[in-house]
């Protein structure tokens, strides 16, 4: 866990210290050091919060920095590291092995290279993909080297669920705005969101086993059911919310449902917005905390405490509602340990997202609500913003990159590689029951 989490700092400071040479700003020398490292920060954690517009600030240089941190941080260090030596023909140890299943979150040990291999190239194929078809868009509107530049960037931005985008050439900080009615671009986009964050294993089960959904493992049904489920619940949601909201009256059906789409794909770890976030109304706005604490799936591209996590908490509250012993689901029972996982990762995210969220309303001076949607949107490695990220202070900015870093690596991980190693305790404490509720 320790080289896990010392991987991604390491990874953090070189892309801290590219950003921050002379000829990586259009402005010479603009960019200090701290700024630079929470760009970095935010494009190895795949989060998408920014200090400076991507564009407008950052030469080509920089930009192509950001787009390699972006992919390493996306699909993991040692994912492209173990899949460079493998294709070397060189043997890859068990130490090495047992850090990629834990880089991956993988479930096991065996077979983890060959899944290794399986999420570098899958990746590569659904970038390029992407690439593909967002060039039928930027190739006319900026020219064939610019556009498929552009394309490129947006698809692995899109799939790796960075959120940075190059469209400061037409203003500053819009995101997508500007294609807040193309369903094309939007919709390309969203899918590779989702593919991106669904996870390398739920992929890999539904290759293997294509349409036969009754032999979808138990993991692949409940990513597969709480997906959708979040998607057009939160969508059906902000579309009602948003009807009422006086900034959005005059707005066609057609424009409605595509947004209220766009943002509720978006929350869920991504970082593009189609809409300025400060015009929608406070309801919309909690719906999007909500869908950003929950976030993507486990070894995806995605940050968040994960469906499954949000799954089995719920399937907690029915059980217990049931008055049944273990958690069941899709005819299978889910051990015991999970749940004190999941409930751990949950306080966790809350704690730290509400408490860091005082410190820096205090700090600032900024409305609450206002920096809790920053700071789950960091802890989430989200990366929409209601526009504060450019003005936070000192001590808010390195607050913030610490959420980053802790919503990529993940709380387990980070809980784990400063915990101590000691032996396992064979006896137990006499147990006595107290009354909660």
């Amino acid at each position: 866990m320790k080289i896990i989490l010392l991987g991604y700092c390491a990874l953090i400071l070189v892309g801290a210290a590219l950003l921050s040479l002379p000829f990586a700003s259009k402005t010479p020398g603009s960019t200090n050091f701290l700024d630079a490292l929470f760009t970095s920060t935010s494009a190895t954690c795949v989060t998408g919060l920014i200090r400076f517009d991507t564009f407008t600030h950052w030469t080509l240089f920089a930009q192509i920095v950001i787009l390699i941190l972006i992919q390493i941080g996306g699909i993991g260090y040692m994912t492209i590291a173990i899949t460079l030596v493998s294709f070397t023909k060189k043997k890859i140890g068990l130490t090495s092995r047992f850090i990629l299943q834990d880089s991956i979150a993988s479930p096991q040990v065996g077979g983890v290279v060959k899944m290794t291999k399986f999420i570098f190239l899958g990746s590569a194929i659904m970038e390029t993909l992407g690439t593909l078809l967002l060039s039928f868009y930027f190739c006319p509107l900026l020219g064939f080297g610019t556009g498929l530049y552009y394309s490129l960037f947006h698809s692995v931005s899109a799939f790796c669920n960075a959120g940075f985008d190059l469209m400061g050439r037409f203003e500053q900080f819009s995101s997508l705005t500007s294609l807040t009615d193309n369903w094309y671009v939007c919709s390309v986009i969203m899918i590779l969101i989702i593919v991106g964050g669904i996870g390398f294993f739920v992929w890999y089960d539904m290759m293997t086993n294509k349409f036969s959904a009754h032999k979808y493992k138990l993991h692949t049904k409940l990513v597969l059911l709480v997906t959708v489920i979040l998607i057009f619940g939160g969508a059906l949601v902000i579309f009602l919310f948003e009807l009422r909201n006086p900034e959005t009256a005059g707005w066609s059906m057609n424009k409605r449902i595509l947004t209220s789409l766009f943002q509720s794909v978006t929350a869920r770890t991504a970082g593009f917005n189609t809409i300025d976030l400060n015009a929608m109304s406070q309801s919309s706005k909690a719906m999007m905390i909500f869908l950003m604490f929950i976030g993507g799936s486990t070894g995806s591209t995605a940050g968040g405490m994960k469906t499954t996590t949000f799954a089995v908490l719920i399937m907690s509250v029915i059980t217990t509602f049931r008055r049944r012993k273990s958690i069941e689901a899709f005819g299978r029972r889910l051990e015991d340990g999970v749940i004190r996982t999941s409930c751990c990762i949950f306080v966790m995210y809350i704690v730290l997202a509400f408490a860091t969220s005082m410190i820096i309303s205090d700090i600032d001076g900024q409305p609450f609500m206002t920096v809790l949607f920053e700071c789950s949107s960091a802890i989430g490695t989200v990366g929409i913003t209601l526009g504060i990220t450019p003005i936070l202070s000192i001590p808010s900015e390195i607050i913030i990159i610490f959420l980053m870093l802790f919503g990529r690596v993940g709380s387990i991980t980070m809980l784990l590689a400063f915990s101590s190693e000691k032996g396992a305790i064979l006896s137990r404490m006499p147990s006595e029951k107290i009354q909660v509720g």
